[in-house]
């Protein structure tokens, strides 16, 4: 992934120096347990850790002549233990070696990204605590529905990044598995002991059936849980950039001293931030399919997910990282304009309390079909009205209209118009976002 959407964590991760790390400790951990079986010299083990190096450059330069990953790094890796050498790796075959590895990586990735989740929850909760009683109003198909609160509406993103979190909880136990179990899986060549000791020594489970490879369902249920990390993360970002629209302004990204809008117009301020994250969540998905058709491989194995895998585990896990730390500063720096929402709130003159009116008529004896058509028809007439005179337009309408006061005395209107309605179950849906969670 280009540095501009990489930070350094998650990037070393994937980067050579830590890959070959996890390799040598694969192998060295194998020769301790082999040592350990009596199947290779104690000594030969010992030889391996203590003089077990590499260079990057010189196993580069015998990949270029041998096409042959592992067997570069297996050769660069002799010329420094020496004679022992000829032990490493009894046994074992490159997907041993690799996919264990993976597995290592996409743990680790997993960790970061985990703690990138409760950190981005965590501002998301002081947020809609601060936000928890900030009346704005409720959209649906776009248009003014009821009345709800900035604060709900970041209560239900925050519970969305906690099933994000549980699932990738278990998407990392369902990748932490380690396979050393030789040619087409059969432990032919190499003691089932080996595997369990290297897996204890690498934090991971060992893998029930490897035929040779780890089974990608696996992966593909990884991939998977970040791409819906991918989705939360735009349904948020979507949620900003909607309601910062000039027309709307209900709340904006954090617009820094010496930052500039355009290069063509001094007065734009955009939501460029959630408009990128929104894009970056399309890439990440984009890396989901991949995983899915890496399911299927030719008999024990192939290698036609390995080129995939090596493109899309570091970039979308790197992408993921760096989106969720971005939408963690959006959501920290977002400015929110409260007047705004009040005044966006009234601007259809109290039509947003159109229900409360419906259900008093049923309740009052009405036929819900004839309540039904008559609360619309007021409300059909307010929403033709020029916006300067819409402010109580349909209070004095329903007041007026004689089907609808026969049925409702003022005082119980009145009470239908009480903004106070809408919250009234607050506590309780905050209690189970972020008390029970």
């Amino acid at each position: 992934m280009i540095p501009r959407y990489s930070r350094q964590e998650m990037k070393e991760i994937w980067e050579p120096e830590n890959k070959f790390r996890i390799w040598f400790s694969i192998e060295a951990h194998a020769c301790d347990a082999m040592a350990e079986l009596g199947v290779i010299p104690k000594e030969a083990a010992q030889a391996v850790w203590e003089n077990g190096k590499w260079d990057i450059a010189r196993i580069d330069e015998l990949e270029a002549e041998t096409k042959h990953d592992v067997i570069a790094f297996l050769t660069n890796l002799a010329e420094n233990v020496g004679p022992e050498a000829r032990f490493i790796h009894q046994g074992m075959t490159s997907s041993d070696v690799l996919d264990t590895c993976l597995s290592v990586q996409m743990s680790q990735a997993a960790d970061l990204i985990i703690s990138d989740l409760d950190s981005l929850m965590k501002s998301i909760e002081i947020k809609a605590q601060e936000h928890k009683h900030t009346i704005c109003i409720g959209r649906s198909h776009g248009i003014h529905a009821e009345p709800t609160t900035f604060g709900l509406k970041l209560a239900g993103h925050y519970a969305e990044f906690d099933r994000c979190k549980k699932r990738m909880t278990k998407a990392r136990k369902e990748i932490s598995t380690c396979a050393i179990s030789g040619a087409v899986g059969t432990y032919s060549s190499i003691d089932p002991s080996v595997e369990t000791y290297v897996a204890s020594k690498l934090d991971l489970s060992v893998e029930p059936i490897s035929t040779q490879i780890i089974p990608r369902d696996r992966h593909a249920e990884f991939f998977s849980t970040l791409g819906i990390i991918s989705g939360a993360i735009e349904r948020l970002s979507t949620e900003v950039r909607h309601l910062q629209r000039t027309e709307v302004r209900e709340v904006e990204e954090y617009f820094s001293p010496g930052q500039k809008g355009s290069s063509a117009m001094p007065h734009k301020r955009n939501p460029v931030l959630t408009e990128n994250l929104t894009g970056i969540a399309r890439l990440i998905r984009g890396m989901v399919l991949p995983a899915l058709e890496n399911i299927t491989l030719w008999h024990e194995r192939d290698i036609s997910h390995s080129s995939v895998e090596r493109v899309t585990a570091p970039d979308a896990t790197i992408l993921v990282d760096f989106a969720l730390n971005r939408l963690n500063t959006v959501v920290t720096n977002l400015v929110v304009y409260p007047d705004e929402m009040m005044k966006n709130l009234n601007r259809l003159g109290g039509l947003i309390y159109s229900q409360r009116v419906l259900l008093a008529l049923t309740q009052n004896g009405m036929d819900r079909e004839e309540a039904y058509s008559l609360v619309q028809r007021n409300a059909m007439e307010v929403w033709e009205l020029e916006e300067d005179k819409r402010p109580g337009a349909f209070y004095r309408l329903l007041e007026n209209d004689p089907s609808i006061s026969k049925m409702l005395q003022k005082k119980t209107l009145e009470e239908l118009f009480d903004i106070k309605h809408y919250t009234k179950h607050i506590d309780l849906i905050f209690s189970r976002v972020f008390e029970e969670s």
